[in-house]
């Protein structure tokens, strides 16, 4: 699902994130709520995360848009019996055609239990994911923050959540993962949304810095 207006689903963890850190508050009364964005869930969510790393948002949206017109419905089965020109055409790299088969080919097999994610907790689910060829971390943790809606994950990894944390609290220089993982414990339960609130921030010219 592309990017929509504001999401009210935001708003308790947001108020309750400001209640208890000023930075925050500040920050919020100043950008508002993030807006609506999710992803679907199984492997057309996997391979939407996939196919969206390092690449802009047009060009994700156009190869997704291709894909879905050369795999209907989309499916593992469906994926595996695109070819290697069929794949170019759409515009999957080479990398990312790999990793794509791998992802399929584990669902096929039953290596990946989609579905069972749902009974495992974060930690557990991050790890059936990373078991699979072109999954790290980060992948996973998008997959469980914006397609199965996890309440608490933190993507420390990203970029972008960093230096916005960074500026958040008024720091000179991007906080490392460790230290923007120390930051976000003071977020728990609600780090998905602090995660959330911190993408909208960094994209928001009126952020005032800590």
């Amino acid at each position: 699902m592309e990017p929509g207006g504001p999401d009210h689903s935001l708003r308790p963890a947001l108020e309750a994130l400001a209640a208890k850190d000023k930075d925050l508050a500040r920050a919020y009364a100043a950008c508002g709520l993030p807006p609506v964005r999710r992803h679907p869930t199984g492997f057309e969510g996997l391979i939407r995360i996939i196919t969206a790393q390092q690449v802009s948002v047009a060009s994700a949206r156009a190869i997704m848009g291709r894909l879905e017109a050369a795999v209907s419905p989309l499916a593992p089965d469906g994926f595996l019996a695109l070819d290697d020109a069929a794949a170019r055409a759409v515009g999957l790299s080479r990398q990312k055609l790999v990793y794509g088969r791998a992802l399929a080919q584990a669902v096929v097999d039953g290596g990946l239990d989609l579905d069972g994610l749902a009974d495992l907790d974060d930690e557990a689910a991050i790890a059936a994911l990373t078991q699979v060829k072109g999954i790290g971390r980060w992948t996973a943790e998008i997959y469980l923050l914006f397609s199965l809606q996890r309440p608490d994950v933190f993507p420390a990894g990203d970029l972008a959540v960093r230096a916005s944390a960074g500026r958040l609290k008024g720091r000179k220089k991007t906080p490392d993962e460790k230290q923007v993982t120390r930051m976000a414990a003071r977020w728990k339960p609600h780090r998905s949304a602090a995660a959330r609130f911190l993408w909208h921030a960094y994209r928001h010219p009126g952020l005032p810095e800590g």
